[in-house]
């Protein structure tokens, strides 16, 4: 605790220091001797300013001329993203962009490790984050170590840097290589994850299931996996002839290696370093018991990796492991094994649930029962399989081949019955990310029913304090009086998500979406980034939506609709709106076919068409006619009550909103927010609309230095001499419009 406390302090501000005083007051209360108090405080204080000491300073990204890759970095299409060091001995975020086919063969085909580039570098673009639930490039890069990123465009290939890291990459990347030219398709992302820690392979509707079923953790090298391989190994040598105290030795030696071959993951580290610290100390017969040994392991990897405090796997790898150890006393409550496995799960899921829920907004409830039935499965039949059949496809093919022709059909089997269990409902938790002070609740309430159910105190009271902070996460949104519109910054592209106060509705419009061009082949990208599933997805769970009350969809043009099909694949839609005659459009095929396969309602929309509200006015004012011409046939939605007055307005265009102005004059008049037409393009926000909207706030959704040079500079002129303020999504973040019950409105930018 000191040495966390430490930590985080020289990261973050010095004043959390003062803890230690609080840390003080608890070993004097405790009775630890003052020796041992002092020593712990000592310890703290040397960590701060060691931490301090190494912590990376920042440079100019104008000083960098080279590049050495580390081995974490990720080919897609035409790009190379990692972590690389710099002739001046900082490490960084790269972005590089492959020049030429030859290149990407070349890249794709070796290992990076190692490798030198002389770069010209340019300073990468400082995109806003595109919500606050959305991937924070500048935590990961902080959580690893790195001091900012940089793009690189032209590069040169120097030579191939020689060491202990470059080689062990190497082997890993062979190995690789071995798996996917031996191995079935089929088995190929199953034995990369199991055996070298790699799940870039991995199915993403597969990787939907076994999140659902809370059984991820599975495809991750974990201490169970380094157990089973370190039990192996140890029979086979004593079998051999070896003496164990040699044995133990080469484990020593060889379990280093295997870190570095299973991908280094803190899950894998933390595995090896306990077994090595359990190993050593029996040796040399001072042998720490499990909990000293996890300790120390947890110091080592701060030491040596400070910053690694801030990665997700790292806390919920120790924070697991650590709730284990300290309720061995639970765990003898019974020596059946399956109530044994249900109370592992049970306690393990009980400990991370908090942080699970902060980082990932959602967990899984069927865990509990998933994970007794697919623990045993994967940790004594599919990973010992996997160990096994591995060196036989360097030793004996055909014997491997034979194994595969039996192994496959059951494993392509099991896989159907893990997406057929995954699809069922109601299957996850989505209460949203909860504000800090109520994971810390969730923590004092997680301990304290620890402590009641270990002195055998009262079931009830003990349940009751375990699920108070549970309930008060489940329920608090449903007393919230506010009503909140999100424009969400989705690049070039619109989504916009209403909130009614208590929940009462909440209604999504447009899903994003990209405009994709044709490219050469070898610069597709394997993994393509999808706006739906990738942004706005993130922000429903972040916010604690599993369900959409309806879904607009302004019309058929895909930087507004692409994304739909995602969301509904992730978030339950009650039914989707369509502008007349758009749902037959060839943009609109992959959507039919995902509402077609849930069955869920689309109605067509037009002018004095309602949406039922106890809180505003939520009319349709356009289109008029059942002709789908494309943007001036936008869905056009006006939301009043007393207080506020919202237009949304999709990419309608200057004849739409002459429509507008001339025969709805009363209803758009006097706007509090006006989303204006087509990203602000110069054939939409004509002087006429302007003049009678006459917003108090504009919204401009549009990408970051996009190539259509969104907002116009005419329309950026018509809103300044009209004194409009407004707000662009790509520049700004996403926009957050807050009303109060009392008609108070406050705009927040993220």
């Amino acid at each position: 605790m000191s040495i966390l406390l430490a930590t985080l302090a020289a990261f973050e501000t010095t004043r959390l220091l003062i803890l230690f005083v609080l840390l003080f007051c608890w070993f004097i209360y405790r009775q630890i001797s003052i020796m041992l108090t002092i020593t712990i405080i000592s310890l703290g204080f040397f960590t701060f300013f060691y931490v301090d000491h190494i912590n990376p300073e920042k440079v100019e990204h104008k000083d960098v001329k080279t590049i050495t890759w580390t081995d974490n970095y990720r080919i897609n299409g035409r790009f190379i993203r990692g972590f690389a060091t710099s002739d001046t001995n900082q490490k960084w975020y790269v972005q590089l962009k492959i020049l030429n086919e030859d290149d990407k063969d070349y890249f794709s085909n070796n290992s990076l490790t190692g490798l030198e580039l002389q770069v010209k570098v340019e300073k990468a673009i400082e995109r806003p984050t595109s919500h606050k639930y959305a991937f924070d490039i500048e935590k990961y890069i902080k959580s690893h170590g790195a001091i900012g990123q940089i793009a690189v465009e032209e590069y040169k290939m120097l030579t191939l840097k020689t060491g202990f890291r470059t080689y062990m990459a190497k082997q890993r990347f062979k190995l690789k290589q071995h798996i996917q030219l031996t191995f079935p398709a089929s088995l190929q992302a199953e034995a990369e994850a199991l055996l070298i820690g790699s799940r870039e392979s991995m199915p993403l509707d597969l990787q939907d299931a076994y999140l659902t079923l809370g059984i991820t953790h599975l495809f991750a090298i974990s201490g169970l996996h380094v157990a089973l391989v370190v039990m192996l190994l140890y029979e086979v040598m004593v079998r051999l002839g070896v003496r164990r105290e040699t044995a133990n030795w080469l484990l020593i030696l060889a379990l280093p290696l295997y870190g570095f071959i299973a991908g280094g993951a803190p899950s894998v580290w933390r595995a090896v370093s306990v077994t090595e610290i359990l190993l050593i100390s029996s040796l040399i017969n001072n042998k720490l018991i499990i909990s000293d040994a996890f300790s120390l392991s947890f110091i080592l990897f701060l030491f040596s990796s400070p910053w690694v405090v801030y990665q997700t796997g790292f806390q919920l790898s120790y924070l697991a492991a650590f709730s284990l150890i300290f309720s061995s006393s639970l765990l003898r409550l019974s020596n059946n094994p399956l109530v044994q496995s249900f109370l592992i799960t049970a306690i393990c899921q009980l400990m991370v649930y908090p942080l699970l829920i902060y980082q990932f907004y959602e967990i899984s409830l069927s865990s509990f029962l998933a994970n007794l039935l697919f623990v045993p499965l994967f940790s004594f039949v599919i990973l010992p399989i996997n160990i096994f059949v591995l060196p036989l496809t360097f030793l004996s093919p055909v014997i491997s081949n034979i194994i595969f022709r039996i192994y496959e059909p059951l494993r392509i089997w099991l896989d159907d019955f893990i997406i057929f269990l995954g699809a069922l409902p109601f299957q996850m938790w989505n209460p949203g990310q909860p504000e800090l002070w109520l994971v810390v609740t969730a923590y004092i309430s997680i301990f304290t029913f620890f402590i009641l159910v270990e002195n055998k105190s009262k079931v009830f009271l003990s349940l009751c304090i375990l699920f108070v902070p549970i309930v008060i996460l489940h329920l608090s949104p449903y007393f919230d009086t506010k009503t909140r519109i999100t424009y969400l910054n989705v690049g070039q592209g619109d989504s916009i998500l209403i909130e009614m106060p208590k929940r009462e509705k909440v209604i999504l419009i447009d899903a994003g979406g990209l405009l994709r061009f044709d490219q050469e082949e070898w610069m597709e990208s394997e993994n393509v980034y999808e706006v739906g599933r990738q942004v706005v997805v993130p922000f429903l769970k972040g916010r604690g939506f599993s369900k959409i009350d309806v879904m607009i969809l302004s019309h058929a043009d895909a930087d507004h609709m692409e994304g739909a099909e995602e969301i509904l694949q992730e978030i339950k839609v009650e039914e989707v709106h369509i502008t007349p005659g758009s749902y037959e459009e060839d943009a609109m095929k992959d959507l039919r076919e995902e509402i077609n396969k849930q069955r869920i309602s689309v109605f067509e929309k037009g002018a004095g068409e309602v949406i039922e509200s106890s809180y505003y006015q939520l009319i349709y004012l356009y289109p008029k006619d059942v002709n789908y011409e494309g943007n001036d046939d936008s869905l056009v939605l006006s939301m009043k009550n007393a207080y506020f007055k919202g237009l949304f307005i999709g990419d309608l265009e200057s004849n739409g909103e002459r429509v507008l102005a001339t025969e709805y004059s009363k209803q758009i008049e006097g706007q509090t927010i006006l989303k204006l037409g087509h990203h602000g393009s110069k054939t939409s926000s004509t002087q006429l609309f302007l003049e009678k909207a006459n917003p108090k706030f504009a919204i401009v959704s549009a990408g970051l230095n996009n190539r259509y040079g969104h907002p116009h500079p005419e329309v950026v002129e018509r809103l300044n001499k009209l004194d409009i303020p407004y707000f662009q999504t790509g520049k700004d973040g996403s926009i957050e419009v807050i009303i109060t019950k009392k008609g108070e409105v406050t705009i927040f930018p993220h």
